[in-house]
């Protein structure tokens, strides 16, 4: 049976502080203490896994995002893609022209 935490939800009590709050560890340790741990764990998630288990693990996430959005939302998103590309070159010959004349 759930305990009742006084209709605090998980997220404010890691910020709430304390010992082991988000915004206290922040404080008392700084950016680079993230980073640091950041790159312990992705280290050991690496040779746990190795380069076979990072593809099945993007295998998975294809299969998911596929499911998601089906045979139109690939072309949307494809449709989407072409537009940012036509964009860009006229943007790109715009500023070309600029710089000639």
């Amino acid at each position: 049976m759930p305990q009742d935490t006084g209709g605090m939800t998980v997220r404010q009590a890691g910020r709430k502080g304390g010992v082991k709050g988000g915004r206290t560890t922040a404080a008392r340790y700084g950016h680079e203490f993230y980073e640091k741990i950041g790159r312990k764990g992705g280290t050991v998630r690496k040779s746990q896994l190795g380069s076979e288990g990072y593809a099945e693990l993007g295998r998975k996430g294809g299969q998911v995002r596929k499911a998601a959005l089906g045979h139109e939302g690939y072309e949307e998103l494809g449709r989407k893609g072409g537009q940012k590309v036509r964009d860009l070159i006229a943007k790109g010959k715009l500023a070309m022209e600029a710089e000639k004349g």
